[in-house]
């Protein structure tokens, strides 16, 4: 007697791999996936190959993001202590015989040309939700210590190289992790007040402290330029502060709807500096104008509503830790970017997540949104 098997169906066969898969996240992302190819097409028009790559990048993140999702969070903590370990290896490495270009050594051969802080982008998070799911049940002040100095080592070697942007990603991404493992507040408001009135301090003092003549500690000139130009532009308008100008310039000639697509006139008369990277949300406002910034922030605040959701809702602390720095981790991408933009925060170099130009930013963020597909995806299968 023959026993006949029927084939299964295409949709069999796929469902599995698709089964919990966080669809309004996705869609939030897709929908950011083109806004950027929308702006990097008017933004990249004559700029060689801008486009065409910018699509490839987005490409492997999204293969990056599908894939990620489908490994487990307890295979993805596996990978915290190796990578983290790497990523501070490799940034020693950058110390004692990086690769310098434009005044800056962050890269390093090894075989190619890599930059190791982007590691640290993902495994900062990683390395400081493992350890606060070890410490699970039995946490102590020492163990915040501990995490302290954990983020601190690869934070300064970033700093020094110098990366202040990237330096800034890593330490945000490392004390969300911090916080929501549960830091006090008798801690968190002393250091927020302090903050505040060392940036009232500097406002107040920024005609006197920004004299050429003066040193500020524990920064280089560079960076305390930017600070002086975010307090008054005007000062430097064809030099330091042309940046900010223009970028503003291109915002509020948008107008309510903007000038429409590839009408740019501040983007293709080439006004704009770095305009398909760190400068390419004045590109995109100029041309969609206030509603369309708005659309896009809409996009940008679901992926934080939802991103949180997802990281509440998780089943493990490591789950919660690490799904809720990723998400503030992507807020911080946003915001500081926009705000740069708009004169609102110094110039940073810091992309807008999946609209700016870069391959290795992309695949970042497609990791990070992979990670957060497999938390979620996780939940929904526990729940089943």
């Amino acid at each position: 007697m023959s026993a006949v098997f029927e084939r299964p169906s295409l949709r069999r066969r796929v469902s599995p791999w698709l089964q919990g898969f966080d669809g309004p996240l996705a869609f939030a992302v897709f929908l950011l996936a083109c806004a950027g190819l929308l702006t990097m097409y008017s933004s990249g028009f004559d700029h060689g190959t801008r486009f065409v790559d910018h699509a490839r990048n987005m490409l492997i993140a999204g293969v990056i993001m599908f894939v990620v999702a489908q490994v487990p969070p307890q295979r993805l903590m596996s990978f915290a202590v190796p990578l983290y370990t790497l990523g501070v290896a490799l940034l020693i490495a950058v110390a004692v015989f990086g690769i310098t270009k434009k005044g800056a050594r962050r890269w390093v051969n090894v075989g190619i040309v890599i930059q190791p802080s982007e590691i640290l982008k993902i495994a900062m998070p990683l390395m400081l939700a493992w350890w606060f799911q070890k410490r699970e049940g039995q946490l102590r002040t020492l163990d915040f210590i501990v995490a302290g100095l954990l983020l601190l080592v690869p934070v300064g070697l970033v700093v020094k190289q110098p990366d202040l942007g990237t330096a800034i990603l890593i330490l945000s991404g490392g004390l969300y992790v911090i916080y929501f493992a549960g830091l006090s507040w008798k801690l968190i408001l002393p250091v927020l007040l302090a903050g505040a009135i060392a940036v009232a301090a500097l406002v107040m003092s920024g005609d006197r402290i920004c004299q050429d003549d003066v040193k500020w500690p524990a920064m280089r000139d560079y960076q305390k330029h930017r600070v002086c130009t975010l307090l008054d532009p005007t000062t430097d308008p064809l030099g330091k502060g042309f940046h900010i100008i223009q970028g503003m310039i291109a915002i509020g000639s948008g107008g309510p709807t903007g000038k429409g697509f590839m009408k740019g006139t501040q983007t293709h008369l080439e006004f704009i500096p770095e305009r398909t990277t760190d400068f390419v949300f004045a590109a995109y406002a100029e041309e969609f104008g206030l509603m369309g910034t708005l659309g896009l922030i809409a996009c940008f605040t679901f992926v934080l509503a939802r991103g949180l959701v997802i990281a509440a809702q998780a089943p493990t602390a490591f789950t919660r830790l690490l799904g809720g720095a990723l998400t503030m981790s992507f807020f911080t991408y946003a915001m500081v970017n926009m705000g740069m933009v708009s004169g609102i925060l110094p110039v940073v170099g810091i992309p807008l997540p999946f609209i700016s130009y870069g391959g290795t930013a992309m695949v970042t963020l497609g990791l990070a949104m992979g990670m957060l597909m497999s938390i979620a995806r996780s939940r929904r299968l526990m729940q089943s």
